[in-house]
């Protein structure tokens, strides 16, 4: 569980730059891969407008700022 909080902040402190070059899509594959490098098999990604409210924990930003990745582990 400590290993999936410290992924979940890696990639909220990487996202910014990352979100600069990276489509939404291709950010959150990434974040996909690193959570299911660490063995998490049953979760989520969903992305959203910034606006929207949405259940689960926000692991990155896209284009712009304008959306959000959202984390929901299952």
């Amino acid at each position: 569980m400590k290993r999936l909080a410290i992924l979940l902040a890696l990639a909220l402190t990487a996202s910014p730059a990352l979100a600069a070059k990276l489509s939404c899509e291709q950010l959150k594959a990434r974040i996909q891969a690193k959570i299911e490098a660490k063995g998490v098999k049953k979760f989520s990604l969903e992305i959203v407008p910034q606006g929207q409210a949405a259940d689960g924990k926000v692991v990155g930003t896209c284009d712009g700022g304008k959306k959000k990745i959202v984390y929901r582990r299952q």
